[in-house]
């Protein structure tokens, strides 16, 4: 959320950033694609002097120019924009290196043998994944061993109390393979801030503005979803806490979870939810959000991140 995204101002970015490590956060994961390329510029300016405190991750993957080649998992593109995030970072080397969707005109072994180079030349020092479905988590790993590559070793989903999707295969399957999660959108882009609430207006949001079709309340899903949420909200102040130190804590609570992702755009946001870390949720309370939002289930199909090309592309599910 640092850049035209979300907060166009470097100097209070880098503040949130500060107060972030300051809090005890030793993670900070970013983009290439975040604002092009602003975002990595905004962390690498606010990780001067820190950046040894830190686990720094990036990823490739996003359009990055009007071109066709400034895209993608090709070997190609990988090596080209490595390069222009760690000038963008101020760094030497990239903790994690992630692939932010898969590409499936590009075959895995090439996007392996790319970063396996990277590895070996200091320039990152593990590689992910973000938003992948299990099948091509397996086809990852087993591709790595099979080639001799270095394999995946975290994988970043979206997960939250209105996202469940992920628990039905990818989350066991990273536990199966000994991968680290990262979950980004933990707070459902924002529904789960408890400014979502049936009856009242939903709040502006530049995301809302990007990506409507997880927003916009026309939709039968999104209703269903804003249904969920003010149903979460009641249940969080019945027990004492905020909806979002609770949908920080459920996301928490899965064995599967190395660390949640949040993006705070303000100074406020982040101090609302430093102190989920802290808080444990009861098993009363984990079986009735069960009730109110199934397991394994996502209300809307947007949210899941990525869409399958054979579900997309009419052309590859129909014969001609």
């Amino acid at each position: 959320m640092f850049g035209a995204w979300g907060n166009p101002d470097h100097a209070d970015s880098m503040r949130i950033i500060h107060a972030a490590l300051d809090a005890g956060i030793t993670f900070v994961d970013t983009a290439d694609v975040y604002s092009r390329g602003e975002s990595e510029e905004i962390v690498g300016k606010a990780l001067k002097g820190r950046r040894d405190e830190i686990v720094l991750a990036t990823k490739v993957h996003g359009t990055m120019g009007a071109g066709p080649n400034q895209q993608g998992n090709s070997r190609r593109w990988i090596l080209q924009e490595v390069e222009a995030s760690l000038r963008r970072l101020g760094t030497d080397w990239i903790d994690l290196y992630q692939i932010h969707r898969p590409e499936s005109d590009t075959d895995i072994d090439e996007t392996l043998g790319a970063l396996t180079d990277l590895v070996r030349q200091g320039k990152i020092r593990y590689l992910g994944s973000s938003t992948f479905p299990a099948h091509e988590i397996v086809e990852g790993q087993w591709t790595a061993e099979r080639r001799t590559r270095e394999r995946f070793v975290c994988e970043q989903p979206p997960y939250s109390l209105l996202v469940r999707g992920v628990e039905r295969d990818v989350l066991p399957v990273c536990q199966a393979y000994g991968m680290g999660v990262i979950p980004w959108s933990p707070l459902a882009g924002g529904w789960l801030t408890g400014r979502y609430r049936k009856g009242q207006e939903p709040p502006a949001s530049t995301r809302a503005a990007r990506i409507p079709r997880r927003f916009d309340l026309s939709l039968p899903e999104n209703q269903r979803k804003l249904e969920a949420a003010d149903a979460l909200a009641v249940l969080a102040e019945e027990a004492g806490l905020t909806l979002i130190h609770m949908a920080l804590a459920f996301v928490l609570r899965h064995p599967a979870v190395s660390a949640a992702i949040i993006g705070p755009r303000t100074m406020e946001q982040l101090e609302s939810q430093l102190g989920a870390v802290d808080v444990e949720l009861d098993q009363a309370l984990l079986d009735r959000i069960d009730e109110l939002v199934s397991p394994g289930t996502n209300f809307n199909l947007a949210d899941a991140g990525w869409t399958a090309p054979a579900v997309e592309d009419p052309s590859l599910r129909r014969r001609g």
